[in-house]
C-alpha cells in the first residue's frame, strides 16, 4: 500500500502570500519552519500551498511567527526555466490551522480551537 500524508507543526517564517487567478482559483502559500534535534539540531523551511481555502473562516489572519499545524501531501512540481528543467518539492495542504494558544484562525475545513490530536487525515 502506498500512502502520501504529511503532518507538520511549526512556525510561519514569513507572512502568508495570497493569490487569486483569472480562473477564480485562490491559493495561499506558506513557508513553515520546523525544528528538529535528531540526528542533529537543525531548522527546515518547508513550502506549503493551500488551494481554495474555505471562505467562511473568521478571526485574525495568520502571520509571521504564528504556530501552525498542517495536514497535506508531498508533491514534486516540474517546470521549464530559461536555464533548464527545474523542480520543487512542497506540501499541498488539505488543512492549515493555528496551533493552540496563538489565537489565529483556521484555513481549510476545521475549527481553529481543535486540539492537535483532532486533525484527521483528508478523505479520499
Amino acid at each position: 500500500m502506498e500512502y502520501n500524508l504529511v503532518t507538520l507543526a511549526g512556525r510561519l517564517a514569513i507572512d502568508p502570500e495570497e493569490r487569486t487567478f483569472e480562473s477564480g482559483a485562490h491559493l495561499v502559500r506558506y513557508l513553515v519552519t520546523v525544528r528538529s534535534d535528531t540526528p542533529r539540531r537543525r531548522v527546515d523551511v518547508i513550502p506549503v500551498t493551500l488551494w481554495d481555502p474555505s471562505p467562511d473562516h473568521v478571526g485574525p489572519k495568520l502571520s509571521r511567527g504564528d504556530r501552525v499545524m498542517i495536514v497535506g501531501m508531498v508533491q514534486r512540481r516540474f517546470w521549464q526555466a530559461p536555464d533548464g528543467r527545474r523542480s520543487r518539492v512542497e506540501v499541498i495542504a488539505h488543512h492549515v490551522e493555528a496551533a493552540p494558544g496563538d489565537g489565529a484562525h483556521a484555513e481549510g475545513e476545521s475549527d481553529a480551537r481543535a486540539a492537535p490530536d483532532s486533525v484527521a487525515a483528508p478523505a479520499g
